[in-house]
């Protein structure tokens, strides 16, 4: 590389020592909660409350090893990069630009989905919806994350507070409402396999899994605040299993309760289930409170996976697997361009309205991106056994083993459900892979991933230095 590393790297540099893990754990929280709210109950109109309970484990059991061997990799390799900056480690460049780009494709699908449901929401409300809503909530989000890191993280605890108040209170009432034939009331059909348990048999276990997902959906994505943390080797696990196992109990909530108490076919088709089954239960009050708060929550997810995609994307450019421009970095250390360009392409595919499309193509990438990650996991452990390991997954490679094979048949399982979204995806991938192969495989700042954290140690040690100095 002809630039000087130093002077490269300077005008590169995000604000460390900002987040602690119960920031990042919040942050993880944040990416996901909106799934909480809606979304994970369509798969209960694709396999019963039975069918879509297994998806749900399937699921669950997936993304807990599969945060296990993120937590790992996050403290051996504590860079922006996240996924990305794992499987360059294990797989190189390429293996590298391929998970970062399943990723990208994830973290800038999802918030064009969620504004559209935001939009929906703020039309129930308001009676407004439609491109001026999608473009109001994508300038006043992504001008917060260009106030800086600190601000925008404390802002988005705030909104992610109410919006797990609003399923904390939902649960406490709906709990004296519980029926467990309200479980069962979905007609059994002749599908193979099919019971009074699995109305809609096996196949719809399968199509319910892209569902399940929506209740953990990218969570994956705390290690990305890895440069901005107090202490990357031990804050980043901590937040992300802290994130992860807090995750599973409000799913636990959702899933049983809400259904429980007004029944899961009403539940299978309702755009609101948590209003609808407040409504269905005589507590009208609470639930235009929680109409209001679910709003929060959807808000919360589109801010946080706003500030997800500007990391990932500043450590793609930095590295020289995107235009290199776009990891500049201003006076308060944030990447502005990282979260402007893609907010452009965010709010341009919103304006399709088809968020359920959108967001089943976000699911494409994410079950892509997880293997991928996984499968890093394995081949570090294979590869590097003497890495040093701040914290060691339980379980090793067969806990990543396990992630593998679970996100392989999520990945099958969106086919099943809506192959438009599979076959969309591919597309992408293959446009993002010929611009890899096409140019900036030949324009890599660092050839190796050893290099280009010697590289960022170096910066990091400089800029230390100057401040001491200074």
């Amino acid at each position: 590389m002809s630039t000087n590393n130093s002077e490269y790297l300077a005008k590169r540099q995000l604000k460390g020592g900002t987040a602690g893990w119960l920031l990042l754990a919040g942050l993880g929280v944040s990416y996901v909660i909106s799934g909480d709210f809606a979304g994970w109950n369509f798969g209960i109109a694709e396999a019963g409350w039975g069918g879509f309970a297994i998806a749900a484990v399937l699921m669950a059991i997936m993304y807990l090893t599969l945060v296990l061997s993120l937590a790992e990799m996050s403290a051996a390799i504590p860079a922006a990069g996240g996924g990305y900056s794992f499987a360059r480690q294990a797989m190189g460049p390429t293996g590298g630009y391929l998970t970062g780009l399943a990723v990208l494709i994830e973290y800038a699908l999802a918030p064009a989905a969620i504004v559209i449901f935001i939009g929906s929401a703020v039309e129930a409300l308001t009676g407004f919806n439609g491109p001026w809503v999608y473009a109001l909530f994508y300038l006043a989000f992504v001008g917060i994350h260009l106030a800086g890191v600190g601000e925008a993280l404390k802002v988005m605890m705030v909104i992610s507070g109410l919006a797990v108040l609003a399923i904390i209170a939902t649960a406490v009432v709906l709990i004296t409402n519980f029926d467990a034939t309200n479980l069962f009331d979905v007609a059994v059909t002749d599908a193979a396999g099919a019971s009074d348990f699995l109305p809609l048999g096996w196949y719809g276990v399968w199509a319910a899994l892209p569902f399940a997902m929506w209740l953990f959906l990218a969570v994956e994505g705390v290690p990305l605040a890895a440069e901005e943390a107090k202490d990357p080797a031990k804050d980043v696990p901590k937040g992300i299993i802290g994130a992860m196992l807090f995750l599973l109990f409000t799913a636990l909530l959702v899933v049983v309760l809400v259904p429980g108490a007004a029944g899961a076919k009403a539940m299978g088709a309702s755009a609101v289930p948590l209003v609808d089954a407040l409504n269905a239960t005589g507590n009208s009050d609470l639930a235009t409170v929680v109409n209001i708060l679910g709003l929060a929550g959807l808000v919360a997810s589109f801010f946080s996976i706003i500030y997800g995609y500007s990391r990932l994307v500043f450590a793609l450019s930095r590295a020289g697997y995107l235009p290199r421009s776009l990891s500049i970095t201003t006076e308060r250390k944030v990447p502005a361009r990282a979260l402007i360009v893609p907010a452009i392409f965010g709010f341009v595919v919103s304006l399709s309205g088809e968020g359920d499309l959108i967001l089943a193509m976000a699911v494409v990438g994410a079950t892509v991106s997880y293997a991928l990650m996984a499968l890093s996991h394995i081949m570090l452990r294979v590869k590097q056994p003497d890495l040093p390991r701040p914290y060691k997954t339980p379980g090793g490679i067969v806990t990543s083993s396990i992630a593998l094979c679970l996100s392989l048949i999520a990945l099958t399982g969106v086919y099943a459900f809506d192959p438009r979204a599979f076959l969309y995806t591919m597309v992408l991938f293959i446009v993002g892979a010929a611009y890899y192969f096409g140019y900036s495989a030949k324009h890599l700042v660092a050839k190796s991933a050893d290099e280009e954290f010697a590289m960022l140690a170096d910066a990091e040690a400089g800029l230390n230095t100057a401040i001491s100095e200074g």
